[in-house]
């Protein structure tokens, strides 16, 4: 006896999933950990500032890569519409999130550099870009699901 509702298969075939989706991106996550990492050592240790820019330029990059692969007529988003157009507010508020999480990361890399700027001020601020990155993670894996799993009904 079946008890639960019964789980409807995508209506995405596998086989049409954007390359992207299908590929974790382990790296850009690993340079998310060590950014991390840095930040969680003690700012009086030597090198810790230079440790954090030394980070955060892969962070960056990494991130610059997402957009690319996301964004774009060619990219996993349009895809994503092209097939369940009904995740257009989600794919439109990622994209919004690219665009603070780029600024973040470049007002980030000035600042970090700059000797007077306080290691208080810099843990807060580089504290919210990596919240800011494990909410957009979360979204966007959130819409796969949606797109890809997301039980559409249909039957009593």
């Amino acid at each position: 006896m079946v008890t639960g509702p019964i789980q409807q298969p995508s209506t995405v075939a596998a086989t049409a999933r954007p390359p992207a989706a299908r590929q974790a991106r382990p790296s850009f996550l690993g340079e998310v950990h060590a950014l991390a990492r840095a930040l969680a050592a003690p700012a009086g240790e030597p090198r810790w500032r230079e440790r954090l820019i030394l980070h955060l330029g892969p962070v960056g990059q990494g991130f610059a890569e997402h957009v690319r692969v996301t964004e774009g007529p060619t990219g996993l988003y349009a895809a994503l519409l092209h097939e369940a157009p009904r995740l257009d507010r989600g794919v439109r508020l990622l994209t919004g999130e690219h665009t603070a999480i780029v600024a973040a990361i470049a007002a980030l890399q000035r600042v970090v550099a700059l000797p007077a700027v306080p290691a208080e001020e810099l843990r807060d601020r580089v504290g919210r870009l990596l919240e800011a990155l494990d909410r957009h993670r979360q979204r966007g894996a959130d819409l796969l699901w949606e797109a890809y799993q997301a039980d559409l009904g249909g039957e009593d």
